[in-house]
């Protein structure tokens, strides 16, 4: 399971209702439906790979960028990363290690719910938020092994409160504090990309700060053909950041650099952010940014 917070500027539209994976995964079944097969997906990565092993998304220290004799090189780092990769993580963040874990327990809970009850919180024909999958377009379209929640969260006034309200009482609170310290979150890291790019930080920051906010949560059930399906397809993020706080420390996440594909391996309370094609468009006048795609592999995600 995974959970992702997304600064969006697109509506993602309907998508066709479909089956729950999850319930799905609960039938004894030794085959997946033809749907879910994906022949085209790329061979599984071999971790014993020298150059896979030695090769990791950066590492940015908040901290570091708080303190005047490490600014400068943790800058670096960060531009870096941006530059060639895409994808970094963050840690000494700030966001207390309290509320990941009350998150990522009502997150668990959440997807434990009787059937009967995601029921009430399923996609709706005319719009995306919900349980269900997003961009299903056709019926012959091939699908990933995995449900998801989506849901935006701010500004308020964008917010389906029919849908957020029946959300569980503990889930919605957590929510509500998770998401704004992510927003902080967000906002600070945009800064610091601002300042590796010699922009101005807080106008960078102002430039965001009402920006549209949603929280993806997902969910990969055991598959009983790992090797034919795939948990997320591979895409890129059409947004500013996305920041990802995966619940376990299962492997799973890969990027694509240079032609390859890289495993990333989250670290303890760690977020995993990508730097998404709105920021990408709008630094390219600075310096390019890497538009990296990523998939999450189902013969390795599992509960």
């Amino acid at each position: 399971m995974e959970s992702s917070l997304e600064l969006e500027a697109v509506n993602f539209g309907k998508s066709i209702i479909i089956p729950s994976v999850q319930e799905m995964a609960k039938e004894s079944m030794t085959k997946i439906p033809p749907r879910y097969e994906r022949p085209d997906q790329d061979p599984p990565i071999i971790s014993t790979d020298a150059s896979l092993l030695l090769s990791s998304i950066p590492v940015i220290d908040l901290e570091r960028l708080a303190i005047e004799d490490s600014m400068d090189s943790e800058l670096d780092i960060l531009h870096s990363a941006c530059r060639e990769w895409g994808f970094f993580q963050v840690v000494n963040h700030r966001v207390s290690s309290t509320l990941l874990e009350e998150f990522k327990m009502q997150v668990e809970n959440f997807f434990k719910l009787p059937y009967e009850d995601k029921k009430k919180l399923w996609q709706k024909p005319d719009n995306h938020e919900g349980f269900g999958q997003l961009f299903v377009v056709s019926e012959e379209q091939k699908l990933d092994w995995s449900d998801m929640f989506y849901v935006t969260t701010l500004p308020l006034y964008l917010r389906m409160n029919d849908l957020f309200d029946k959300l569980p009482p503990n889930l919605r609170e957590t929510l509500e504090t998770y998401c704004s310290e992510v927003k902080k979150l967000a906002s600070e890291i945009l800064g610091h990309m601002a300042k590796g790019l010699k922009m101005d930080a807080e106008e960078m920051k102002e430039l965001f700060s009402d920006g549209v906010q949603s929280i993806r949560m997902n969910y990969y059930p055991p598959c009983p053909e790992p090797d034919k399906a795939i948990g997320f397809s591979p895409h890129s993020d059409a947004d500013a950041l996305t920041i990802l706080f995966q619940l376990s420390d299962t492997e799973g996440l890969e990027i694509r650099k240079e032609g390859r594909w890289f495993p990333v391996k989250p670290l303890p309370n760690a977020f995993v952010v990508n730097v998404g094609d709105i920021t990408e468009v709008l630094f390219f006048r600075f310096a390019q940014c890497s538009t990296t795609v990523y998939k999450l592999l189902d013969w390795i995600v599992h509960e």
